[in-house]
């Protein structure tokens, strides 16, 4: 079976429906929002009182990194926190 030009691949996938909003937000915010995460991280390693600030107001500590504090996201900083025990 011979392989599709790449005009025939872009007529396809022009056929398909958009993505869910959902999905393009979500694909736009990860990278930031992994970032924030990994420089909360650091922050908290570095100095046990921005640690202790930080998991008392998870929620904050996201919104001040300039992230949307999802529930995902609040699960994943506190999970990389509970890791520096």
């Amino acid at each position: 079976m011979p392989e599709p030009s790449e005009e025939r691949v872009a007529e396809l996938i022009a056929l398909l429906p958009p993505p869910p909003r959902g999905w393009v937000e979500a694909a736009i915010e990860l990278p930031r929002a992994r970032s924030a995460i990994d420089e909360l991280t650091v922050r908290a390693t570095a100095d046990q009182q921005v640690r202790q600030a930080i998991l008392a107001d998870l929620e904050e500590a996201l919104r001040g990194a300039g992230v949307e504090p999802r529930p995902h996201l609040l699960e994943s900083l506190r999970a990389r926190l509970s890791g520096l025990d």
